[in-house]
């Protein structure tokens, strides 16, 4: 596996030392990581995923809606900041590997480096009331 350039090097870091759940993927999508507060949210520790392609984590992790239909992945934050390299917003539910359905707010953004390169994006999400 190639290295990771510095900029998602650091935004690893800066997600595992936060306390809002995290999850960080690279130009194509792929899961890179999320944190330890995102771990609760999924049901799922990293360590035991791993690294993801975008068409399983967005399965994975049954984005859902209201009545429980699943979310296309394009529908996402982070698909949309992927294809457009802009932020997105988004609120949809998602089912835990333990069975809890949890309602979450998703603000994403695209990692870009000072020359102007896409390195990938985070999503920063917080569970909240279901509206």
């Amino acid at each position: 596996m190639p290295a990771q350039p510095l900029e998602l090097i650091l935004a690893r870091q800066f997600g595992d030392s936060i306390s809002l759940p995290v999850f960080l993927v690279d130009p194509e999508g792929n899961l890179l990581f999320y944190n330890e507060p995102a771990e609760v949210i999924f049901g799922l520790k990293f360590n035991e995923t791993g690294g993801m392609r975008l068409e399983e984590w967005a399965t994975v992790f049954k984005p859902c809606d209201r009545n429980g239909d699943p979310l296309p992945p394009e529908s996402l934050p982070l698909v949309k900041t992927l294809s457009n390299q802009l932020p997105a917003n988004g609120e949809f539910f998602v089912d835990s590997l333990t069975g809890d359905r949890n309602f979450i707010s998703v603000s994403t953004f695209p990692i870009i480096s000072r020359t102007k390169r896409f390195l990938g994006a985070m999503a920063v999400f917080l569970k909240s009331q279901e509206q």
